[in-house]
C-alpha cells in the first residue's frame, strides 16, 4: 500500500499533467482560431477585391477612367466683329454680270441663270436664312460683290435653298460654316460637289480680308468657279483674298453660328476630312430664305 508521501507524489504529477494537457489544448484551440480568423479575413479581402475589380470592369467602356479620358478643350470663338472690306475704287452702277454653264459641279438641284444685263452695283439687301438652327439675318452689299449678290437673290427667289444642309463646319483655323450645296444630305462622301448648273464670275480684289461678321462665296481652286455655295465667318479665317465677300452676318446670326459651332463636328465626318472641318454636330437645313423689299 502506498505511504502518504507516495500518495502526494502521485496526486502532484497526475496534476502536474493535467496541466500540461490543459495548456496544450488551449495552445492548439489558440493555434487553429487564429487560422480561422486569418482565412476569414482573406475570403472577405478577396471578395471586395473580387467585387471592386469585377465592377471596374463593367464600367470602363461606359465610364472610362478620369484620369485616362483627355476631355475637349472648348472652342475659342473671338467676341469682336471683323472690319468688313471696302473697295479701293468702286465699281460702275450698273454692271454686266457674265454667267457661264457649269459643265464640271454637281447639279442635283438646276436653278434658272439669273439676268446680267444692268446689274445695279449700290446699295444692300436685307435678307433672312431661316434654318432649323435658328434664323441667320444677313446683309447682301452690292458695292463689294453686285453679280454675286444678284444671284444669290436670284436663287433665293427660286426657293433654291429650301431643304438645303449645310454640309461642313470648321471650328479651329478656319472658324465658317459652309452652306448652299442642293446635294447635301448629311454624306460626307456626297457633300461639298453641288451647285446651280452656273457659274458667277469673281469679285474679289488684294484688299479683302476674313473675319467674325464676313459672308463669303465658296469655290473651287479654279477663277470663277463659285455658285450656289457659300460660307459664313463666325470666327478666325486666315484666307487669301480669293473669295468674294458679298454681305455680312447680324450679331443674331451670329449668334445661332456660335450655337452650332460649340456644339461640334460628327467625328465621323472629322476624322476622315484631311482639313478637320467636317458636317455640324448640330444640324443646320435652311427652311426658306427672306427678302426684305
Amino acid at each position: 500500500m502506498a505511504t502518504n508521501q507516495q500518495r502526494r507524489e502521485a496526486a502532484k504529477r497526475k496534476l502536474e499533467r493535467q496541466l500540461v494537457r490543459r495548456a496544450e489544448r488551449a495552445k492548439r484551440r489558440k493555434i487553429v482560431g487564429v487560422g480561422v480568423v486569418g482565412g476569414v479575413v482573406l475570403i472577405v479581402a478577396g471578395a471586395v477585391v473580387w467585387i471592386v475589380n469585377s465592377s471596374g470592369s463593367s464600367n470602363d467602356a461606359a465610364n472610362p477612367p478620369s484620369s485616362s479620358a483627355a476631355p475637349t478643350p472648348p472652342i475659342q470663338i473671338p467676341t469682336q466683329r471683323a472690319a468688313m472690306p471696302k473697295r479701293p475704287t468702286p465699281l460702275a452702277n450698273p454692271v454686266s454680270c457674265d454667267y457661264k454653264a457649269d459643265a464640271k459641279g454637281k447639279t442635283p438641284k438646276k436653278a434658272t441663270v439669273p439676268d446680267g444685263k444692268n446689274v445695279p452695283s449700290t446699295g444692300t439687301v436685307d435678307v433672312t436664312l431661316k434654318s432649323t438652327a435658328g434664323d441667320i439675318p444677313v446683309k447682301l452689299d452690292r458695292d463689294l460683290a453686285p453679280c454675286t449678290v444678284n444671284s444669290f437673290l436670284s436663287l433665293a427667289k427660286q426657293n433654291f435653298y429650301t431643304d438645303t444642309m449645310c454640309h461642313r463646319l470648321g471650328t479651329s483655323g478656319l472658324q465658317m460654316l459652309q452652306c448652299g450645296d442642293p446635294g447635301a444630305k448629311g454624306d460626307p462622301q456626297n457633300d461639298g460637289q453641288g451647285g446651280p448648273g452656273y457659274t458667277i464670275p469673281d469679285e474679289n480684289f488684294p484688299q479683302l480680308t476674313y473675319g467674325r461678321g464676313v459672308l463669303a462665296m465658296a469655290k473651287t481652286r479654279e477663277p470663277n468657279s463659285g455658285g450656289s455655295q457659300f460660307f459664313m465667318v463666325y470666327g478666325d479665317a486666315q484666307l487669301q483674298p480669293d473669295y468674294t465677300v458679298f454681305g455680312s452676318i447680324s450679331d443674331e446670326g451670329l449668334k445661332v453660328l456660335d450655337k452650332v459651332a460649340r456644339a461640334g463636328i460628327t467625328p465621323e465626318s472629322q476624322a476622315s476630312s484631311p482639313d478637320g472641318t467636317g458636317l455640324p454636330a448640330l444640324q443646320v437645313k435652311f427652311t426658306g430664305v427672306s427678302v426684305a423689299n
